[in-house]
């Protein structure tokens, strides 16, 4: 056997590069130089497995891969009985996927070919889908919400611990008058364990940001967004996660088809209220004959050197990746091996995290 340590180094990488995922986590403890690497998001975005869209139909679900070129692989859960619940959403949240369906929602890293089936039947009130996946302390938790208007008695936001398998009731006295003087507008985005939202403001209709605090369990609203003059109903309004530390926010009017990417100057923490969240303009395309990227449902993008990638419908549900860079359109492609329409959609960047256990699933493994 060659010895590790008189191979160059970046032969070392480019051979990690090509081992499954499902390997490269046992080999963690190999080195602490290994155990570095396994979490260098350069090396997770070059490895050979990676993809960065998760695709769901009715009946089945797909991982897209960009570069070198478009490739679009079918991914499995096995859950028995999914096979009868029809898909509801399909969240992005930084690390795993949240993916609703009737019953309740599988929490799933599909790099790894883990899940974990979360159910709602514990959730009385309907309806409260689950919003996004958050943690403290590395302790991840579940948060499910609904409008707390006209519900001053009942709990309109339940929280869900991993590793207690317990769900905790909040509702009067626990932030519900910061929540109800706005509207969460699209799915919300996971960023260091706290969730994050474009919010209407109900009185004066204007957009800001909002998060929800796990370690506060508490909904709060900050500062404005640079999107004045937007139709909510008609233009692409998507907030998303920037370099791994600060947020993006993507701005597309129906009107004139100009795009604008938005990011904050600075590393974005959960203290919303008091500080000052500076976005800067990081991005235009505004060339002729740009495509509508709003047809019944927000976009999904991810932006990577001055790239802009984005994954939506067509005019008859046809699943789409756009490119754009230095102002202008870069390429078009159809996904033709999805074939049923209007599939479900967001960005997944793979990681080696595992999906968490709780007491029920320990205890099992303890009593077999």
């Amino acid at each position: 056997m060659v010895d590790e340590e008189k191979l160059p180094w970046e032969l070392v990488d480019e051979i990690l590069s090509r081992v499954p995922p499902t390997s490269l986590f046992s080999f963690r403890t190999v080195c602490k130089r290994w155990n570095v690497l396994f979490y260098d998001k350069t090396f997770i975005n070059n490895h050979k497995m990676t993809f960065r869209f998760i695709l769901a139909t009715e009946s089945k679900i797909y991982s897209v891969s960009i570069d070198p070129k478009i490739e679009v692989c079918e991914l499995t859960l096995d859950f028995p009985g999914l096979e009868y619940q029809e898909p509801q959403y399909l969240v992005d949240c930084d690390k795993f996927l949240l993916y609703g369906l009737d019953k309740g929602a599988v929490v799933w890293n599909p790099w790894l070919r883990q899940s974990r089936w979360i159910d709602s039947s514990e959730i009385k009130q309907t309806p409260m889908p689950f919003s996004g996946i958050g943690y403290v302390d590395r302790n991840y938790k579940i948060l499910a919400s609904c409008s707390p208007t006209g519900l001053p008695n009942k709990s309109w936001c339940k929280i869900y611990d991993f590793a207690s398998d317990a769900w905790k009731d909040y509702g009067s006295g626990d932030g519900i008058e910061e929540r109800s003087s706005f509207v969460t507008f699209g799915d919300s985005v996971s960023l260091n364990g706290t969730l994050y939202w474009v919010a209407i403001e109900k009185t004066h209709k204007s957009f800001h940001l909002a998060c929800f605090d796990f370690s506060r369990g508490k909904f709060i609203k900050g500062r404005n967004l640079p999107c004045e003059k937007t139709n909510p109903l008609k233009d692409a309004l998507v907030l998303g996660v920037f370099k791994g530390d600060r947020l993006s926010l993507l701005k597309q009017c129906h009107e004139t088809k100009k795009i604008e990417i938005w990011v904050t100057k600075y590393k974005v923490n959960t203290n919303l209220a008091r500080e000052d969240v500076e976005w800067i303009n990081f991005m235009e395309v505004s060339s002729p004959n740009l495509p509508s990227l709003v047809y019944y449902s927000q976009p999904s993008y991810f932006i990577e050197d001055k790239r802009l990638v984005v994954c939506s419908w067509d005019k008859i549900g046809r699943a789409l990746i756009y490119v754009f860079g230095e102002n202008k359109l870069i390429s078009k492609i159809h996904i033709d091996s999805v074939v049923d329409p209007w599939p479900f959609h967001c960005t997944f960047i793979p990681s080696l995290v595992p999906v968490p256990r709780g007491q029920r699933e320990e205890l099992a493994e303890l009593q077999v």
